[in-house]
Parts: C-alpha cells; structure tokens; sequence
C-alpha cells in the first residue's frame, strides 16, 4: 500500500505541476477555513501511514443560531467517538466514562488550525500554491505548507475548487518523501443539518470536567532548554501515565500547526541509548540519562525529537 500510495501521490504532483497558472496560497488557505466553520458536510477519510489504513467518519454544521456541531468517528476497533456543541466537546473511549471539555476543536488527524488563521504560522512556514488536479474526482487546488527550517515536516492540501473543502493531506519530508497521508473518500455538501447531527442536537452531553486552576502552568523540576523556533509551551503538569501508571513531568508545545509532548520520570536504569519508533509521521523517542527517562512524541523528524530530548535539563533553583 505504501508504494501505491507514493506512486498515487507523484502522479498527482505531475498533474500539478502541469498546471498553466498558479494562484497565491493565502486567499485558498482562508477558503478552507471558512469552509470547515461554515458548511454543512458529511465526509469519510481515511488516514494511511505504515501500510494500514484508519478509515473515519466527519459530521459537521451549523444550527439555526449559528452554532457548530461536529461528530467525530473511528469506524475500526473500540467505538471512539467526539462529539461537539458550540464549545463543549465530549469523548466517548473504550474502557472510560464518558466525559465532555471545554473547548470550540475536537482533537483528531486534521490540524485544528486549518480551521482557523494559517496566517499564524507564516514566521516559520512558507505557503505556495503549486497548481491544479484531481482529487475524489473533483477539480483541486494543491497548496503546500512548507517549514522555513529542517526540523520540520511539510503539509500538502488539496481543496476541492467548488467549495476550498480539504480533499487530501499528505505528511513529506524536505525531499518530498510521503510519511502519512489523508485521503478522503466521499464528500456530502447539504444545505441543512445531517440526521447524525440533528439526534446530536437533542443529546445530553456528558458533564463537563473542571480542570483546577493553574493545573496546566505548574512549576516543573525539568525543563527544555531548546525547541525549533515558533514553539511555545501550552501545558505542563504532573500525572500518571493511564497505562503504566508511573508518575511523570509532562509539557506539551506547539508550533500552531503540529503538537510535541515531553515526558520525564524517573528510570530504575541509570542509562539507556536513545531508541525510537515511527507511526507514520510521528516519531516516538525514548532515551535514559543519569536515571532518568525522557520521551518525546510528536509529528517531527527523529533528529529534531532527539535534539528536544538532550537539551531537558534540571530546572535551577533559587535560593529562599
């Protein structure tokens, strides 16, 4: 699947490249923005990354006063649902009550801030619009998100040119390598809400959990010295791992674009060489200094996790 995947995607740029005329990246970028906050749409995709396919199911609308609604699934496996009124968000997970958040995204394969101002990220991406193709067999606009630096990966979107509704995304590396890929499979525009979101109207949504005060600013006993400009710590905390149980110092950062998750705990060996493991794009780095483990995930190529990782140091304290 990985060869025909690749082989799927170089004829695509082919017919891109062909294109007599580009057009600027930024007004396409700004389309699919207003598209994913605005339409009414049914859509399935499926996310393609080390010979296996994850496929989904999209809902999304807008009710008679405005508000979005959105459904969230995962068709293979345990149900995973997330379901979405205004700005309360609700998982449903194997093995887990259901529970709702405060939030106006959900969380899944398709980068929130597509939904939002790209322009964010213009100090340490480059946008360009390559040309035309043919996706899902509609007209397309292929638009690359491309970093400024090697320590990310690149975004490629296809939008459909009726609607600037996302039809693909692809994960490259600076040679154009693909990683991981979006694809979607079929595409429902209505002018009113899907039944789906219709009985999603009338659920009672899970109550939704308050997350104590300060809880996600609180002072660690490790920090990261270095990370790729343009990423800016969102959250840091002490918890337990739901797997393992252990007890670990979390941070998350961000670029706008991609997440990276720093781990560190303590480590019964006092050394251990670096390994990491690849899922598509995303790199799963661990490695043990001087008793204690750090691990970095996130969508970033392995140097760049393994730069992250050697610059956690002990966070200095100040004399009383």
């Amino acid at each position: 699947m990985k060869l025909i995947s690749s082989l799927l995607l170089m004829v695509t740029i082919s017919t891109s490249v062909a294109a007599a005329e580009n057009e600027p990246a930024e007004p396409w970028l700004e389309r699919l923005a207003n598209s994913l906050q605005t339409l009414n749409f049914s859509t399935s995709f499926v996310v393609v990354k080390n010979n296996q396919a994850e496929p989904y199911h999209w809902f999304h609308g807008v009710d008679e006063n405005g508000d979005e609604l959105e459904i969230l699934s995962l068709l293979n496996g345990p149900r995973r649902d997330v379901l979405r009124k205004k700005n309360t968000v609700s998982y449903i997970e194997p093995e887990l009550p259901p529970y709702s958040v405060t939030s106006q995204q959900i969380t899944g394969p398709i980068p929130a801030i597509l939904r939002g101002d790209v322009g964010e990220l213009a100090q340490t991406y480059d946008f360009i619009s390559v040309g035309r193709s043919r996706v899902l067999g509609r007209p397309a606009q292929l638009i690359r998100i491309v970093s400024k630096d090697p320590y990310r990966y690149g975004h490629w979107l296809w939008l459909d040119q009726k609607t600037g509704m996302l039809l693909k995304l692809a994960l490259v590396n600076r040679t154009g390598q693909l990683l991981e890929q979006i694809q979607f499979t079929h595409l429902d525009i209505t002018a009113g809400l899907g039944e789906s979101l219709v009985q999603l109207q009338q659920t009672i949504l899970p109550k939704t959990i308050e997350i104590p005060e300060g809880y996600q600013e609180q002072e660690l006993q490790w920090q990261v010295k270095w990370l790729p400009e343009g990423f800016h710590r969102i959250n840091a905390n002490r918890h337990r791992m739901s797997a393992t149980k252990k007890a670990v110092e979390f941070m998350l950062f961000t670029d706008g674009l991609i997440d990276v998750s720093v781990y560190v705990n303590p480590s019964e060996g006092s050394q251990r060489a670096t390994d990491y493991v690849m899922d598509g794009a995303t790199v799963v780095l661990n490695q043990v200094i001087n008793g204690f483990e750090v691990s970095v995930v996130g969508k970033i190529p392995a140097k760049t996790a393994k730069a992250i990782a050697d610059s956690v140091v002990l966070t200095p304290q100040v004399a009383p």
